[in-house]
Protein backbone atom coordinates (compact mmCIF):
# COMPACT_ATOMS: atom_id res chain seq x y z
CA UNK A 1 0.00 0.00 0.00
CA UNK A 2 1.53 3.37 -0.96
CA UNK A 3 2.51 5.74 1.83
CA UNK A 4 1.06 9.26 1.71
CA UNK A 5 3.58 11.96 2.42
CA UNK A 6 2.53 15.36 3.82
CA UNK A 7 0.43 17.26 1.29
CA UNK A 8 -1.11 14.10 -0.08
CA UNK A 9 1.89 13.00 -2.16
CA UNK A 10 2.77 9.37 -2.41
CA UNK A 11 6.06 8.70 -0.46
CA UNK A 12 8.53 5.87 -0.74
CA UNK A 13 8.96 2.93 1.55
CA UNK A 14 12.23 2.53 3.51
CA UNK A 15 13.26 -0.26 1.11
CA UNK A 16 12.81 2.00 -1.88
CA UNK A 17 14.85 4.73 -0.23
CA UNK A 18 17.66 2.29 0.49
CA UNK A 19 17.66 1.07 -3.10
CA UNK A 20 17.66 4.65 -4.35
CA UNK A 21 20.59 5.57 -2.10
CA UNK A 22 22.49 2.45 -3.16
CA UNK A 23 21.86 3.26 -6.82
CA UNK A 24 23.11 6.82 -6.34
CA UNK A 25 26.24 5.53 -4.59
CA UNK A 26 26.96 3.10 -7.43
CA UNK A 27 26.46 5.82 -10.05
CA UNK A 28 28.73 8.13 -8.07
CA UNK A 29 31.53 5.56 -7.72
CA UNK A 30 31.34 4.46 -11.35
CA UNK A 31 31.22 8.03 -12.64
CA UNK A 32 34.14 9.09 -10.42
CA UNK A 33 36.20 6.10 -11.59
CA UNK A 34 35.45 6.83 -15.24
CA UNK A 35 36.39 10.46 -14.73
CA UNK A 36 39.74 9.51 -13.23
CA UNK A 37 40.32 6.99 -15.96
CA UNK A 38 39.63 9.45 -18.79
CA UNK A 39 41.06 12.76 -17.61
CA UNK A 40 42.59 12.11 -14.20
CA UNK A 41 46.24 11.80 -15.27
CA UNK A 42 48.97 14.43 -15.26
CA UNK A 43 52.14 14.34 -17.35
CA UNK A 44 54.94 16.04 -15.46
CA UNK A 45 58.74 16.03 -15.59
CA UNK A 46 60.64 14.77 -12.54
CA UNK A 47 64.29 15.56 -12.98
CA UNK A 48 65.42 14.16 -16.33
CA UNK A 49 62.41 11.85 -16.63
CA UNK A 50 58.96 12.42 -18.10
CA UNK A 51 56.33 10.83 -15.89
CA UNK A 52 52.58 10.35 -15.71
CA UNK A 53 50.93 10.69 -12.28
CA UNK A 54 47.50 9.15 -11.77
CA UNK A 55 45.09 8.43 -8.92
CA UNK A 56 43.50 4.99 -9.06
CA UNK A 57 40.79 3.36 -6.91
CA UNK A 58 42.36 0.87 -4.51
CA UNK A 59 41.38 -1.18 -1.50
CA UNK A 60 44.73 -0.70 0.23
CA UNK A 61 46.09 2.61 -1.10
CA UNK A 62 49.85 3.15 -1.28
CA UNK A 63 52.12 4.37 -4.06
CA UNK A 64 53.27 2.44 -7.12
CA UNK A 65 56.17 3.62 -9.27
CA UNK A 66 56.49 1.91 -12.65
CA UNK A 67 59.99 2.18 -14.08
CA UNK A 68 60.15 0.47 -17.46
CA UNK A 69 62.11 -1.63 -18.33
CA UNK A 70 63.37 -2.21 -14.80
CA UNK A 71 60.05 -3.10 -13.21
CA UNK A 72 58.17 -1.37 -10.42
CA UNK A 73 58.16 -0.70 -6.71
CA UNK A 74 55.30 -0.34 -4.27
CA UNK A 75 55.32 1.65 -1.05
CA UNK A 76 52.77 1.55 1.77
CA UNK A 77 52.73 5.35 1.84
CA UNK A 78 49.11 5.73 3.00
CA UNK A 79 45.88 3.90 3.70
CA UNK A 80 43.00 5.17 1.60
CA UNK A 81 40.69 3.95 -1.19
CA UNK A 82 42.99 5.62 -3.76
CA UNK A 83 46.49 4.70 -4.95
CA UNK A 84 49.03 7.05 -6.49
CA UNK A 85 50.56 5.62 -9.69
CA UNK A 86 53.70 7.21 -11.12
CA UNK A 87 54.70 5.89 -14.54
CA UNK A 88 58.18 6.77 -15.77
CA UNK A 89 57.39 7.19 -19.47
CA UNK A 90 60.77 8.04 -20.89
CA UNK A 91 64.11 9.61 -20.20
CA UNK A 92 64.69 12.99 -21.76
CA UNK A 93 68.05 12.49 -23.52
CA UNK A 94 69.05 16.15 -23.29
CA UNK A 95 68.43 16.47 -19.55
CA UNK A 96 69.89 13.00 -18.83
CA UNK A 97 73.05 13.62 -20.83
CA UNK A 98 73.54 16.95 -19.10
CA UNK A 99 73.38 15.24 -15.70
CA UNK A 100 75.76 12.43 -16.61
CA UNK A 101 78.23 14.79 -18.28
CA UNK A 102 78.14 17.18 -15.31
CA UNK A 103 77.94 15.07 -12.12
CA UNK A 104 78.11 18.20 -9.96
CA UNK A 105 74.51 18.92 -11.00
CA UNK A 106 73.36 15.91 -8.97
CA UNK A 107 73.94 17.95 -5.80
CA UNK A 108 70.94 20.14 -6.59
CA UNK A 109 68.85 17.35 -8.02
CA UNK A 110 67.07 16.72 -4.72
CA UNK A 111 65.54 20.18 -4.59
CA UNK A 112 64.63 20.02 -8.27
CA UNK A 113 62.93 16.65 -7.87
CA UNK A 114 61.09 17.83 -4.75
CA UNK A 115 59.75 20.87 -6.61
CA UNK A 116 58.76 18.73 -9.58
CA UNK A 117 56.89 16.27 -7.35
CA UNK A 118 55.08 19.05 -5.47
CA UNK A 119 54.03 20.75 -8.71
CA UNK A 120 52.87 17.47 -10.22
CA UNK A 121 50.95 16.49 -7.07
CA UNK A 122 49.18 19.84 -6.94
CA UNK A 123 48.25 19.62 -10.61
CA UNK A 124 47.06 16.05 -10.07
CA UNK A 125 44.92 17.07 -7.09
CA UNK A 126 43.15 19.80 -9.05
CA UNK A 127 42.66 17.58 -12.08
CA UNK A 128 41.38 14.72 -9.92
CA UNK A 129 38.76 16.92 -8.28
CA UNK A 130 37.53 18.08 -11.67
CA UNK A 131 37.62 14.54 -13.09
CA UNK A 132 35.77 12.96 -10.16
CA UNK A 133 33.06 15.58 -9.88
CA UNK A 134 32.55 15.89 -13.64
CA UNK A 135 32.46 12.13 -14.16
CA UNK A 136 29.97 11.48 -11.38
CA UNK A 137 27.76 14.41 -12.41
CA UNK A 138 27.78 13.45 -16.08
CA UNK A 139 26.90 9.83 -15.36
CA UNK A 140 24.23 10.91 -12.88
CA UNK A 141 22.67 13.13 -15.52
CA UNK A 142 22.77 10.30 -18.07
CA UNK A 143 21.14 7.83 -15.67
CA UNK A 144 18.58 10.02 -13.87
CA UNK A 145 18.03 12.67 -16.58
CA UNK A 146 17.35 15.22 -13.85
CA UNK A 147 19.78 17.85 -12.55
CA UNK A 148 19.09 17.34 -8.84
CA UNK A 149 20.28 13.69 -8.52
CA UNK A 150 23.10 14.43 -10.96
CA UNK A 151 24.34 17.27 -8.75
CA UNK A 152 23.87 14.97 -5.77
CA UNK A 153 26.17 12.42 -7.40
CA UNK A 154 28.78 15.13 -8.07
CA UNK A 155 28.61 16.39 -4.49
CA UNK A 156 28.87 12.87 -3.09
CA UNK A 157 31.89 12.21 -5.32
CA UNK A 158 33.57 15.37 -4.05
CA UNK A 159 32.87 14.37 -0.46
CA UNK A 160 34.34 10.91 -1.04
CA UNK A 161 37.47 12.38 -2.63
CA UNK A 162 37.94 14.83 0.27
CA UNK A 163 37.44 11.99 2.76
CA UNK A 164 39.98 9.86 0.87
CA UNK A 165 42.47 12.72 0.85
CA UNK A 166 41.94 13.25 4.58
CA UNK A 167 42.46 9.55 5.26
CA UNK A 168 45.61 9.52 3.14
CA UNK A 169 46.95 12.57 4.98
CA UNK A 170 46.15 11.08 8.38
CA UNK A 171 47.84 7.77 7.55
CA UNK A 172 50.76 9.22 5.53
CA UNK A 173 53.92 7.23 6.26
CA UNK A 174 57.10 8.84 4.93
CA UNK A 175 59.10 5.88 6.24
CA UNK A 176 57.46 3.67 3.61
CA UNK A 177 60.26 4.62 1.22
CA UNK A 178 62.59 2.59 3.44
CA UNK A 179 60.74 -0.66 2.76
CA UNK A 180 59.64 -0.68 -0.87
CA UNK A 181 58.43 -3.88 -2.51
CA UNK A 182 60.26 -4.49 -5.78
CA UNK A 183 59.13 -6.38 -8.89
CA UNK A 184 60.55 -6.99 -12.35
CA UNK A 185 64.26 -6.33 -12.75
CA UNK A 186 64.21 -4.24 -9.60
CA UNK A 187 63.43 -7.34 -7.56
CA UNK A 188 66.94 -8.55 -8.35
CA UNK A 189 68.62 -5.21 -7.69
CA UNK A 190 67.07 -3.38 -4.71
CA UNK A 191 70.47 -1.87 -3.94
CA UNK A 192 69.90 0.51 -6.86
CA UNK A 193 68.15 2.58 -4.21
CA UNK A 194 70.92 2.31 -1.64
CA UNK A 195 70.74 1.25 2.00
CA UNK A 196 67.69 3.28 2.93
CA UNK A 197 67.53 1.82 6.46
CA UNK A 198 70.68 3.68 7.43
CA UNK A 199 69.13 7.08 6.67
CA UNK A 200 67.19 9.26 9.12
CA UNK A 201 63.52 8.39 8.77
CA UNK A 202 61.96 11.78 8.12
CA UNK A 203 59.99 13.18 5.23
CA UNK A 204 63.04 14.79 3.62
CA UNK A 205 64.41 11.25 3.22
CA UNK A 206 61.56 10.65 0.80
CA UNK A 207 62.82 13.51 -1.33
CA UNK A 208 66.48 12.48 -0.99
CA UNK A 209 65.79 8.88 -1.93
CA UNK A 210 63.67 9.94 -4.88
CA UNK A 211 66.58 12.06 -6.09
CA UNK A 212 68.88 9.09 -5.64
CA UNK A 213 66.44 6.90 -7.57
CA UNK A 214 66.47 9.39 -10.44
CA UNK A 215 70.27 9.61 -10.31
CA UNK A 216 70.87 5.88 -10.61
CA UNK A 217 68.09 5.19 -13.09
CA UNK A 218 69.46 7.99 -15.26
CA UNK A 219 72.69 6.03 -15.56
CA UNK A 220 70.84 2.81 -16.34
CA UNK A 221 68.63 4.44 -18.95
CA UNK A 222 71.64 6.06 -20.56
CA UNK A 223 73.05 2.58 -21.16
CA UNK A 224 70.60 2.06 -24.02
CA UNK A 225 69.88 5.69 -24.86
CA UNK A 226 73.51 6.35 -25.84
CA UNK A 227 74.03 3.54 -28.35
CA UNK A 228 74.11 5.61 -31.55
CA UNK A 229 75.51 3.08 -34.02
CA UNK A 230 72.11 1.78 -35.13
CA UNK A 231 68.69 3.38 -34.98
CA UNK A 232 65.86 0.93 -35.68
CA UNK A 233 62.98 2.24 -37.75
CA UNK A 234 59.36 1.90 -36.58
CA UNK A 235 58.93 -1.03 -38.98
CA UNK A 236 62.00 -2.95 -37.76
CA UNK A 237 61.10 -6.41 -36.48
CA UNK A 238 62.34 -6.91 -32.93
CA UNK A 239 63.02 -10.45 -31.70
CA UNK A 240 63.82 -11.23 -28.06
CA UNK A 241 66.07 -14.29 -27.80
CA UNK A 242 65.94 -16.10 -24.44
CA UNK A 243 66.97 -19.55 -23.29
CA UNK A 244 67.61 -21.83 -20.30
CA UNK A 245 65.19 -20.24 -17.84
CA UNK A 246 65.34 -23.36 -15.62
CA UNK A 247 62.29 -22.63 -13.48
CA UNK A 248 63.47 -19.19 -12.36
CA UNK A 249 60.22 -17.18 -11.90
CA UNK A 250 62.15 -13.89 -11.99
CA UNK A 251 62.77 -14.53 -15.69
CA UNK A 252 59.14 -13.79 -16.55
CA UNK A 253 59.37 -10.32 -15.02
CA UNK A 254 62.61 -9.68 -16.87
CA UNK A 255 61.14 -10.81 -20.19
CA UNK A 256 57.95 -8.81 -19.70
CA UNK A 257 59.99 -5.69 -18.92
CA UNK A 258 62.15 -6.15 -22.01
CA UNK A 259 59.08 -6.73 -24.18
CA UNK A 260 57.57 -3.46 -22.98
CA UNK A 261 60.72 -1.38 -23.24
CA UNK A 262 62.00 -2.66 -26.59
CA UNK A 263 58.54 -3.11 -28.14
CA UNK A 264 59.31 -6.73 -28.94
CA UNK A 265 57.38 -8.34 -31.82
CA UNK A 266 58.16 -11.99 -30.99
CA UNK A 267 59.96 -13.90 -28.24
CA UNK A 268 62.08 -16.94 -29.17
CA UNK A 269 62.85 -19.40 -26.34
CA UNK A 270 65.58 -21.90 -27.20
CA UNK A 271 64.48 -24.35 -24.52
CA UNK A 272 65.29 -25.72 -21.05
CA UNK A 273 62.44 -23.76 -19.56
CA UNK A 274 62.07 -26.54 -16.97
CA UNK A 275 64.45 -28.46 -14.75
CA UNK A 276 62.99 -31.97 -14.69
CA UNK A 277 60.09 -31.78 -17.14
CA UNK A 278 57.56 -33.14 -14.64
CA UNK A 279 53.83 -32.45 -14.81
CA UNK A 280 53.78 -30.41 -11.55
CA UNK A 281 56.24 -27.99 -13.13
CA UNK A 282 53.78 -27.12 -15.91
CA UNK A 283 52.07 -24.38 -13.91
CA UNK A 284 55.35 -22.47 -14.18
CA UNK A 285 54.49 -21.91 -17.85
CA UNK A 286 51.27 -19.96 -17.20
CA UNK A 287 52.82 -16.44 -17.41
CA UNK A 288 53.91 -17.07 -21.03
CA UNK A 289 50.47 -16.18 -22.36
CA UNK A 290 50.64 -12.73 -20.73
CA UNK A 291 54.15 -11.62 -21.69
CA UNK A 292 52.85 -9.19 -24.30
CA UNK A 293 54.27 -10.79 -27.47
CA UNK A 294 53.95 -14.06 -29.43
CA UNK A 295 56.11 -16.83 -27.98
CA UNK A 296 58.09 -19.27 -30.14
CA UNK A 297 59.46 -22.22 -28.18
CA UNK A 298 61.62 -25.28 -28.82
CA UNK A 299 62.14 -28.24 -26.48
CA UNK A 300 65.40 -28.49 -24.51
CA UNK A 301 67.00 -31.48 -22.86
CA UNK A 302 65.36 -30.54 -19.52
CA UNK A 303 61.93 -30.26 -21.15
CA UNK A 304 59.86 -33.42 -21.55
CA UNK A 305 57.22 -34.30 -24.14
CA UNK A 306 54.70 -33.48 -21.42
CA UNK A 307 56.29 -30.04 -21.15
CA UNK A 308 55.93 -29.57 -24.90
CA UNK A 309 52.25 -30.47 -24.77
CA UNK A 310 51.71 -28.01 -21.93
CA UNK A 311 53.39 -25.21 -23.89
CA UNK A 312 51.31 -26.02 -26.98
CA UNK A 313 48.12 -25.74 -24.89
CA UNK A 314 48.85 -22.17 -23.75
CA UNK A 315 46.95 -20.53 -26.61
CA UNK A 316 47.14 -19.13 -30.11
CA UNK A 317 50.00 -16.78 -29.29
CA UNK A 318 52.35 -19.62 -28.36
CA UNK A 319 54.07 -21.65 -31.10
CA UNK A 320 56.00 -24.89 -30.57
CA UNK A 321 58.70 -25.71 -33.13
CA UNK A 322 59.51 -29.36 -33.89
CA UNK A 323 60.35 -31.68 -36.78
CA UNK A 324 61.29 -28.73 -39.00
CA UNK A 325 57.66 -27.73 -39.56
CA UNK A 326 57.65 -23.97 -40.31
CA UNK A 327 55.43 -21.36 -38.66
CA UNK A 328 54.89 -17.71 -39.56
CA UNK A 329 55.01 -15.29 -36.64
CA UNK A 330 55.37 -11.48 -36.70
CA UNK A 331 56.21 -11.51 -40.40
CA UNK A 332 59.05 -14.02 -39.93
CA UNK A 333 59.23 -17.70 -40.89
CA UNK A 334 60.58 -20.00 -38.17
CA UNK A 335 61.44 -23.69 -38.15
CA UNK A 336 63.06 -25.78 -35.45
CA UNK A 337 63.50 -29.15 -33.87
CA UNK A 338 63.13 -30.26 -30.26
CA UNK A 339 66.14 -31.67 -28.44
CA UNK A 340 66.22 -35.44 -29.08
CA UNK A 341 67.68 -36.09 -25.63
CA UNK A 342 65.79 -35.81 -22.35
CA UNK A 343 68.43 -35.68 -19.63
CA UNK A 344 66.95 -33.86 -16.63
CA UNK A 345 69.50 -35.32 -14.19
CA UNK A 346 72.50 -37.64 -13.96
CA UNK A 347 70.27 -40.72 -13.68
CA UNK A 348 69.70 -40.52 -17.46
CA UNK A 349 72.69 -41.33 -19.62
CA UNK A 350 72.85 -39.02 -22.63
CA UNK A 351 73.48 -40.40 -26.09
CA UNK A 352 75.66 -37.38 -26.80
CA UNK A 353 76.55 -35.36 -29.86
CA UNK A 354 75.93 -38.05 -32.52
CA UNK A 355 72.18 -37.97 -31.83
CA UNK A 356 72.20 -34.18 -31.85
CA UNK A 357 73.91 -34.17 -35.26
CA UNK A 358 71.35 -36.62 -36.67
CA UNK A 359 68.45 -34.42 -35.55
CA UNK A 360 70.27 -31.33 -36.81
CA UNK A 361 70.61 -32.91 -40.26
CA UNK A 362 66.87 -33.63 -40.25
CA UNK A 363 66.23 -29.95 -39.57
CA UNK A 364 68.65 -28.95 -42.34
CA UNK A 365 66.81 -31.24 -44.75
CA UNK A 366 63.49 -29.61 -43.85
CA UNK A 367 65.04 -26.18 -44.41
CA UNK A 368 66.29 -27.21 -47.87
CA UNK A 369 62.83 -28.46 -48.74
CA UNK A 370 61.34 -25.11 -47.79
CA UNK A 371 63.86 -23.27 -49.98
CA UNK A 372 63.10 -25.55 -52.91
CA UNK A 373 59.39 -24.86 -52.47
CA UNK A 374 60.02 -21.10 -52.62
CA UNK A 375 59.13 -20.55 -48.93
CA UNK A 376 62.54 -20.18 -47.27
CA UNK A 377 62.84 -20.04 -43.50
CA UNK A 378 64.21 -16.85 -41.91
CA UNK A 379 65.25 -18.23 -38.50
CA UNK A 380 66.00 -21.80 -37.42
CA UNK A 381 65.92 -22.76 -33.73
CA UNK A 382 67.48 -25.71 -31.90
CA UNK A 383 68.36 -26.03 -28.24
CA UNK A 384 71.76 -27.69 -28.59
CA UNK A 385 74.40 -25.83 -30.66
CA UNK A 386 75.65 -29.18 -32.01
CA UNK A 387 72.29 -29.70 -33.73
CA UNK A 388 72.03 -26.03 -34.69
CA UNK A 389 75.37 -26.11 -36.54
CA UNK A 390 73.98 -28.66 -38.99
CA UNK A 391 71.85 -25.89 -40.52
CA UNK A 392 74.92 -24.14 -41.96
CA UNK A 393 74.17 -22.69 -45.39
CA UNK A 394 70.45 -23.45 -45.21
CA UNK A 395 69.18 -20.39 -43.32
CA UNK A 396 70.49 -16.87 -42.62
CA UNK A 397 70.15 -17.12 -38.82
CA UNK A 398 70.07 -19.96 -36.32
CA UNK A 399 69.34 -19.55 -32.60
CA UNK A 400 70.36 -21.94 -29.81
CA UNK A 401 71.06 -22.14 -26.07
CA UNK A 402 72.09 -25.01 -23.77
CA UNK A 403 75.64 -23.90 -22.88
CA UNK A 404 74.63 -21.08 -20.50
CA UNK A 405 77.29 -19.03 -22.26
CA UNK A 406 76.52 -16.49 -24.93
CA UNK A 407 78.42 -16.74 -28.21
CA UNK A 408 78.11 -15.64 -31.81
CA UNK A 409 79.61 -17.49 -34.75
CA UNK A 410 79.49 -17.38 -38.55
CA UNK A 411 79.03 -20.86 -40.01
CA UNK A 412 79.79 -21.95 -43.56
CA UNK A 413 77.39 -20.69 -46.19
CA UNK A 414 76.68 -17.39 -44.41
CA UNK A 415 74.60 -18.76 -41.52
CA UNK A 416 75.00 -16.85 -38.28
CA UNK A 417 74.69 -19.00 -35.14
CA UNK A 418 73.67 -17.06 -32.03
CA UNK A 419 73.84 -18.97 -28.74
CA UNK A 420 72.11 -17.30 -25.80
CA UNK A 421 73.19 -17.55 -22.18
CA UNK A 422 70.79 -18.40 -19.36
CA UNK A 423 67.90 -15.96 -19.05
CA UNK A 424 67.11 -17.59 -15.72
CA UNK A 425 70.66 -17.14 -14.43
CA UNK A 426 71.01 -20.92 -14.44
CA UNK A 427 68.01 -21.37 -12.14
CA UNK A 428 68.90 -23.22 -8.95
CA UNK A 429 72.24 -24.09 -10.52
CA UNK A 430 73.22 -20.45 -10.11
CA UNK A 431 74.31 -21.14 -6.53
CA UNK A 432 76.52 -24.14 -7.32
CA UNK A 433 79.60 -22.21 -8.47
CA UNK A 434 81.84 -19.68 -6.78
CA UNK A 435 80.19 -16.86 -8.74
CA UNK A 436 76.50 -16.55 -9.63
CA UNK A 437 75.58 -16.96 -13.25
CA UNK A 438 74.50 -13.82 -15.02
CA UNK A 439 71.08 -13.28 -16.57
CA UNK A 440 71.35 -12.90 -20.32
CA UNK A 441 69.00 -12.12 -23.20
CA UNK A 442 69.39 -10.51 -26.62
CA UNK A 443 67.24 -8.20 -28.73
CA UNK A 444 67.63 -8.85 -32.47
CA UNK A 445 66.70 -6.19 -35.03
CA UNK A 446 65.63 -7.55 -38.44
CA UNK A 447 64.92 -5.56 -41.59
CA UNK A 448 61.19 -5.37 -42.22
CA UNK A 449 61.60 -6.01 -45.97
CA UNK A 450 64.43 -8.55 -46.21
CA UNK A 451 64.00 -10.16 -42.74
CA UNK A 452 67.81 -10.10 -42.40
CA UNK A 453 69.64 -9.28 -39.18
CA UNK A 454 70.62 -5.59 -38.95
CA UNK A 455 71.92 -5.37 -35.39
CA UNK A 456 71.51 -6.88 -31.95
CA UNK A 457 71.70 -5.77 -28.32
CA UNK A 458 73.21 -8.17 -25.80
CA UNK A 459 71.72 -7.55 -22.36
CA UNK A 460 73.49 -8.91 -19.30
CA UNK A 461 72.32 -8.48 -15.71
CA UNK A 462 74.22 -9.38 -12.57
CA UNK A 463 73.19 -12.70 -11.07
CA UNK A 464 72.23 -13.39 -7.45
CA UNK A 465 73.61 -10.68 -5.21
CA UNK A 466 74.91 -8.54 -8.09
CA UNK A 467 73.48 -5.29 -9.42
CA UNK A 468 75.48 -4.66 -12.58
CA UNK A 469 73.64 -4.04 -15.84
CA UNK A 470 75.35 -4.26 -19.20
CA UNK A 471 74.21 -3.60 -22.78
CA UNK A 472 76.37 -4.20 -25.84
CA UNK A 473 75.23 -3.35 -29.36
CA UNK A 474 76.63 -5.20 -32.38
CA UNK A 475 76.42 -4.68 -36.13
CA UNK A 476 77.03 -7.50 -38.66
CA UNK A 477 79.27 -5.51 -41.01
CA UNK A 478 80.18 -8.54 -43.09
CA UNK A 479 77.93 -11.55 -42.51
CA UNK A 480 80.29 -13.80 -44.46
CA UNK A 481 83.30 -13.41 -42.17
CA UNK A 482 84.41 -13.71 -38.58
CA UNK A 483 83.07 -15.13 -35.35
CA UNK A 484 82.71 -14.37 -31.70
CA UNK A 485 83.21 -17.38 -29.44
CA UNK A 486 82.74 -18.03 -25.72
CA UNK A 487 85.82 -17.60 -23.56
CA UNK A 488 87.80 -20.57 -22.42
CA UNK A 489 87.44 -19.67 -18.75
CA UNK A 490 83.69 -20.32 -18.83
CA UNK A 491 82.88 -16.98 -17.31
CA UNK A 492 79.69 -16.67 -19.28
CA UNK A 493 80.79 -13.49 -21.01
CA UNK A 494 81.12 -13.23 -24.74
CA UNK A 495 84.50 -12.31 -26.16
CA UNK A 496 83.19 -9.08 -27.59
CA UNK A 497 84.93 -8.14 -30.80
CA UNK A 498 84.85 -10.56 -33.67
CA UNK A 499 86.59 -9.37 -36.82
CA UNK A 500 83.26 -8.94 -38.61
CA UNK A 501 81.52 -6.86 -35.96
CA UNK A 502 81.43 -3.29 -34.77
CA UNK A 503 79.92 -2.74 -31.34
CA UNK A 504 79.41 -0.26 -28.57
CA UNK A 505 79.52 -1.43 -24.99
CA UNK A 506 78.07 0.31 -21.95
CA UNK A 507 77.99 -0.59 -18.28
CA UNK A 508 75.60 0.76 -15.72
CA UNK A 509 76.32 0.04 -12.08
CA UNK A 510 74.36 1.67 -9.27
CA UNK A 511 76.38 4.06 -7.16
CA UNK A 512 77.11 2.93 -3.62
Amino acid sequence: MPVLAPGGRTGRTPGQRWRSALGLAMVTLLGAWLGLLIVGAVRTPIGPMDTTMTLRPSLVGGTKINVSPLGSLRMDSHLAPVRLDVDVDQLDPVRATALVDHPERFEGLGDEVSQDVEAGALDLAVRSVVAVVSGATALGLAVYRRPRPALGAGGLALALLVASAGTAFATWNPKSVLEPKFSGLLASAPSVFGDARSIVTEFDVYQQELARLVTNLTKLYNTTASLPTFQPTPGTTRVLHVSDIHLNPAAWGIIRSLVDQYKIDVIVDAGDTMDHGTAPENTFLDPIADLGAPYVWVRGNHDSDDTQEAVADLGDGVHVLDDGVPVNVAGLRFAGIGDPQFTPDRSVKPEGDPQERREGRKLASALRAQKSAGTPVDIAVAHNPVAAKQTAGEVPLTLAGHTHRRSNEMLEGGTRLMIEGSTGGGGLRAVEGDKPQRVQASVLYLDEKTDRLQAWDEITLGGLGLTKAEVSRHLPDDPERGSSSPPADGSGEDSGDGPSERHTHRNAEPSP
